[in-house]
């Protein structure tokens, strides 16, 4: 079926997960997600269990329909090698502190997580919005050793241990595998991720479910997997280049995603490579995206995907429109090359490009 399905953006539907932390209300973002009865913490859009709710694969989940897809859609790069959707988008509502926690690398995760998926998670954040004074703790201080940060995990005060990072609207955070992080309250953002739910807990806030029990920690392989010393994440600071009304600013490249900000109030192009599929993730605006074969409106909380096959589609927007692009890059080189192509001055990929 796939290697007939016809080349077009396809939305799909989000996977809502309570958590402790979580949001009773996630509007506007999800409008008709209020007064919950339960926290709801996360909006999974491409998990493996959201469905396809417009295009050739409609009704079918993404787990199901990536394995079948043909390199005119997963691109020439991933067709044989991703057997997993190899990103994870999600939106994040943060009505308390998530727990203090790290993620593991690939090697630490093949190792040692082989039944969970055997990937580490390295990830970015974006903030779609924040409440004034909102902050994140992201990497370790300079000073902290494993032995004096086993010390500070028995209470909150292990957030002395960490870096507190102020974060606004439309800024973004960098979290590498291995960087002590954890998100405070007072955020609505949009993650983007390795395709992994590898997290080791490391001080959760005393919390305890309905029935008193708490949630479990897993101090020793956080300690395995920790970095100490010069960290490698943190607040981005990201490149602008403004052409004609479309403004794009490069957010971050690593291996595993790169990921640009593109706002706009007139209609643009967008060219696919062959190599790669993209998501076109909606934070603001409604319009349409057009191709050849097809014609679809957008509104803000939606992920698109659209095929590696396309070559070229247009986007017609009928209000102020801010969208992020991401994708899994074939390697560093090319992203610095067209990123320096779009404008980026040589002197500046060190700030957006993550080896």
């Amino acid at each position: 079926m796939s290697s007939r399905a016809p080349l077009c953006p396809a939305r799909l539907e989000p996977v809502f997960s309570p958590r402790p932390w979580g949001a009773r209300n996630l509007a506007p973002l999800f409008p008709e997600k209020s007064n919950l009865a339960e926290p709801l913490g996360e909006a999974w859009l491409t998990g493996d269990e959201c469905r396809f709710a417009s295009g050739p694969f409609a009704g079918k989940k993404l787990g199901e329909a990536w394995p079948a897809m043909s390199a005119e859609w997963t691109g020439s790069r991933l067709n044989s090698q991703a057997v997993t959707f190899p990103l994870l988008v999600k939106f994040l509502f943060s009505r308390e502190k998530l727990s203090v926690q790290v993620h593991p690398d690939d090697a630490y995760a093949q190792a040692h997580e082989k039944a969970a998926g055997g990937r580490g998670k390295t990830e970015m954040w974006y903030v779609v919005d924040a409440e004034q004074g909102a902050e994140v703790l992201v990497g370790l201080n300079p000073d902290v050793t494993k032995e004096s940060f086993r010390r500070a995990t028995g209470d909150a005060s292990v957030e002395d241990s960490i870096q507190h990072i102020p974060l606004r609207s439309g800024e973004a955070i960098f979290v590498p595998a291995g960087t002590v992080h954890t998100l405070g309250a007072g955020f609505v953002l949009c993650e983007i991720q390795q395709s992994s739910d590898l997290t080791y807990r490391i001080y959760d806030y005393n919390r305890r479910d309905a029935n008193g029990k708490a949630r479990e920690l897993h101090l020793d392989k956080a300690l395995d997997v920790t970095r100490f010393g010069p960290q490698l994440g943190g607040k981005l600071d990201p490149v602008t280049v403004d052409r004609g009304g479309l403004q794009k600013t490069f957010l971050a490249a690593c291996r595993y995603f790169a990921t640009e900000r593109w706002q706009f109030a007139k209609p643009v192009s967008a060219q696919i490579s062959h190599e790669h599929f993209e998501l076109w993730i909606v934070i603001q605006g409604g319009g349409s995206f057009r191709s050849s074969n097809d014609s679809a409106q957008y509104a803000p909380a939606q992920v698109w995907l659209v095929p590696a096959g396309l070559n070229q589609f247009e986007i017609a927007p009928e209000s102020k429109t801010t969208v992020l692009r991401t994708y899994v890059p074939a390697d560093l080189a090319t992203v610095a090359a067209n990123w320096t192509r779009e404008g980026v001055a040589e002197t500046d990929l060190k700030r957006v490009v993550f080896p």
